[in-house]
């Protein structure tokens, strides 16, 4: 392709309306005046379409308060709004110049009755526009389906390996868990014993008291018998030598 026809490609349209010559058609072309825009409506009957490509053109005639009227439009041109379709016309002819010397009611084609009034469109831009980027998402599609495939393997091997880690680190655990079980048994049973240490200490002790206790009462009762005795004596010696 072309350069030229390459930047004329990218000025068309993609749809442009489906133009007969004898229908009569409402163009809404976009007017500039100033800083302000508005479209204005120029309604006639098709009078000719020629050119191709973006030099496509259409011409328009209309009797305007007795004067003919005629303007071609740039089909493809950013101008041109819309083309709405009013009238459906019978032509025999690609261009109709005879209606320039008529007036009145012979300057209108005759409309066929019966017919649809419906925007016809017809797609311009060719198909390889529209299909590149398909063939490029497909690529695309393809490439990725490629990196999923090779990716997979990877986080298979990753989850297995993580896993057995997992299988292997489990039964140290548990045996982390029996040792402090096996110490928690184990000191209790040490609490116990000296717990008995102490008691048996403390037995032996208080029997001991008790035998020191016991061996003073026995002597202080021992001795205080001997002490009465020598009293009493003392007392008869007393009462005696007052007796005499």
């Amino acid at each position: 392709m072309d350069i030229v026809k390459s930047i004329e490609h990218e000025q068309l349209k993609n749809k442009i309306p489906d133009l007969k010559v004898g229908n009569t058609v409402k163009v809404h072309v976009r007017i500039k005046e100033g800083n302000k825009e508005r479209i204005q409506v120029f309604e006639g009957t098709i009078i000719k379409v020629q050119g191709s490509g973006v030099n496509r053109t259409f011409t328009v005639r209309k009797i305007s308060y007795g004067v003919g009227v005629e303007k071609t439009f740039l089909i493809h041109s950013p101008l041109v709004e819309k083309v709405e379709l009013v009238r459906v016309g019978h032509a025999r002819r690609a261009k109709l110049f005879y209606l320039r010397d008529r007036v009145g009611k012979s300057a209108k084609t005759r409309e066929i009755a019966g017919a649809r009034i419906e925007d016809k469109e017809i797609e311009i831009k060719g198909e390889e526009v529209v299909e590149e980027p398909a063939q490029e998402a497909e690529v695309v599609s393809e490439e990725t389906t490629v990196n999923e495939v090779v990716e997979t393997p990877i986080e298979e091997a990753t989850a297995e390996t993580t896993a057995t880690e997992e299988v292997v680190e489990a039964p140290v655990e548990e045996t982390t868990e029996t040792t402090a079980e096996a110490e928690v048994v184990e000191a209790p049973a040490e609490a116990t014993a000296t717990e008995d240490a102490v008691e048996a200490t403390e037995t032996v002790e208080k029997e001991e008291v008790a035998e020191e206790a016991t061996k003073e009462v026995a002597e202080e009762k021992a001795e205080a018998p001997a002490e009465d005795i020598a009293e009493k004596e003392m007392e008869n010696k007393a009462t005696t030598e007052d007796a005499e």
